[in-house]
């Protein structure tokens, strides 16, 4: 399945099959804090800083046997980084914001605590990337790029230009309350398993970069 739009087209599918026994539809909504860890181009390790995103769409709970659903969904979450660095005096400094396209898999166990539910989850996600920016600060002066999107570079591609690979994936983990009512929030943690670095041909680089990141979500359950 190399193609980019037959993977999308069935982490979709599969999406929708998923909610069509679902036992309530919801909408979810937060903040991100995201980062790019992993290696430069030397292999020394990355030092970069958390930027702020937000996350916002769809999901759906399958219950399989009391206390114990599958939720899935389609959600749009914004990730990328930011480094510090100077030279010759100069300050400098770049920003990468990626928006993706994500659907996650959560196994989720939801007990009952007080008037609500406990959540407790883990699982994977797929992430489709549909747009990216890089911002470069040198000296105060802004310049921003688009970021184009392959699995690999060859050395006739532009050298002015940055790169990424489009698909991301990895593992959430999460925990937080839903009330009676249907309201609900929940903490995460996401690790990228995916290297969204592309391939440089003819080059001896050792870059490996993962998204990483955790958040804060509220969210609104109907059938209630």
């Amino acid at each position: 399945m190399q193609n980019p739009r037959i993977m999308l087209a069935a982490m979709l599918a599969a999406a929708t099959i998923l909610t069509s026994y679902a036992q309530g539809i919801g909408l979810r909504g937060g903040v991100n804090f995201q980062n790019i860890n992993g290696k430069n181009y030397f292999g020394d390790k990355l030092e970069n800083k958390l930027v702020p995103g937000f996350n916002a769409g769809i999901i759906a709970e399958v219950p399989i046997v009391p206390d114990y659903f599958f939720q899935t969904g389609v959600l749009y979450s914004t990730k990328g980084a930011k480094s510090e660095d100077s030279f010759l005096g100069q300050s400098l400094s770049n920003q990468v914001t990626i928006g993706y396209l994500e659907v996650p898999v959560h196994f989720l166990h939801k007990p009952l605590l007080g008037n609500g539910h406990l959540i407790l989850g883990l699982g994977p996600y797929l992430g489709y990337a549909l747009h990216g920016k890089v911002v470069l600060e040198v000296a105060g002066k802004d310049e921003d790029f688009d970021i184009i999107f392959q699995k690999k570079v060859s050395p006739s591609d532009a050298e002015d230009e940055f790169y990424f690979r489009r698909f991301d994936a990895g593992a959430n983990l999460l925990a937080g309350y839903e009330f009676a009512n249907g309201f609900s929030f929940q903490l995460n943690t996401q690790l990228g398993l995916l290297n969204i670095n592309p391939d440089y041909e003819d080059e001896d680089n050792e870059s490996k970069w993962n998204n990483t990141g955790f958040g804060l979500s509220l969210g609104y359950r109907f059938g209630q």
